[in-house]
Parts: C-alpha cells; structure tokens; sequence
C-alpha cells in the first residue's frame, strides 16, 4: 500500500524556524558567556548543528555541541550516552535538542542523563511537537506544534534539501 506523504515544511521554511529558535536561545542566555547544545542521536544531533551555526552567526556566545545517545526503542533498559565531558557543563546552560516529540519519552529519559549534572538550566528545543504528550516534558522552543493522529507519523529528513513530512 502506497502512503502519500504531505509536506508540512520546506527547506526554506525550516531554516526560518531555526532562525527563530536561535534567536530565542539566544535572548534565554543573553547573560551566558557560553551554552551547551546536546543534540538527541541521528536527527536531533542533526537539527543541534543548524542550530549551533544559527546561534554563533547572531551572537558571540560560545557554543559546545554534543551528541546524545539513546535507544529510542527501550530507553529504560540502556544507558544514555553524552559525547563530552559532563563536567564541563556544571553550572552550564544546557539545550537538549530533538526533531519530533511524540510521546516525550526519549526527552524524559534523556533528561535523566542531564540531571545527574549540577547544571544552571535546561531547555528543550524540538523541531515538531506533535502535542501527544504521555510523560510531562516542558518543550521551551518549537519550530512547529502539530496535532495529529496516533496512526500518523512526522518524518523529518535532513539533506541538501531539508524537509518535514506526515504521512
């Protein structure tokens, strides 16, 4: 059976969204000398670039990137991995970035790696929130809020052309 997908947002339309976000990061830590971005592995690491580059062509704040590793599919039962060194973000401003809320839990375990950090604070930022939430995840920056289905899916693909789907 052939599904037809719809295009929620375009190339064009998703970079004015990081823009955007960046620019609300940017005004969240306006007092920050320097943030830490974790981007949620593949495609939220992936959105956490654009962002990192979007931030450092408006602002001087240092920005540090990192990926953060979790199985999506049974995050109670593995560890949740941060490629640098969580001693650095003590007392840090922390941005914990992914493409698609569904139900909020891989924000929520993800979240859990973050807190074992004394950090300053954290926000989340999502591409796509599709506001069917089951765990009570705050989103803080969205690029697109989104009800839909439970049979649907938001497919989000980075590229040379970057786009967002429903099918």
């Amino acid at each position: 059976m052939n599904k037809s997908r719809t295009l929620l947002l375009n190339h064009h339309q998703i970079a004015q969204r990081i823009d955007r976000i960046a620019w609300q990061i940017y005004e969240d830590n306006s007092e920050e000398t320097e943030i830490f971005i974790l981007g949620i592995w593949n495609n939220g690491y992936l959105l956490a670039q654009k962002i990192q580059k979007a931030v450092q062509n408006i602002c001087d704040l240092k920005v540090h990137l990192f990926e953060l590793h979790i199985d999506k599919q049974q995050q109670e039962n593995h560890e949740v991995t941060i490629s640098g060194s969580r001693e650095a973000m003590v007392g840090k401003s922390i941005i914990l970035v992914d493409d698609v809320l569904n139900s909020g839990k891989t924000l929520i375990y993800s979240m859990k790696a973050i807190l074992s950090t004394d950090t300053r604070k954290i926000r989340t930022v999502l591409l796509v929130d599709r506001d069917h939430r089951r765990y009570p995840i705050l989103t803080d920056f969205v690029g697109m809020t989104l009800s839909t289905t439970f049979q649907e899916h938001v497919t989000v693909e980075f590229g040379t052309e970057d786009v967002v789907y429903l099918s």
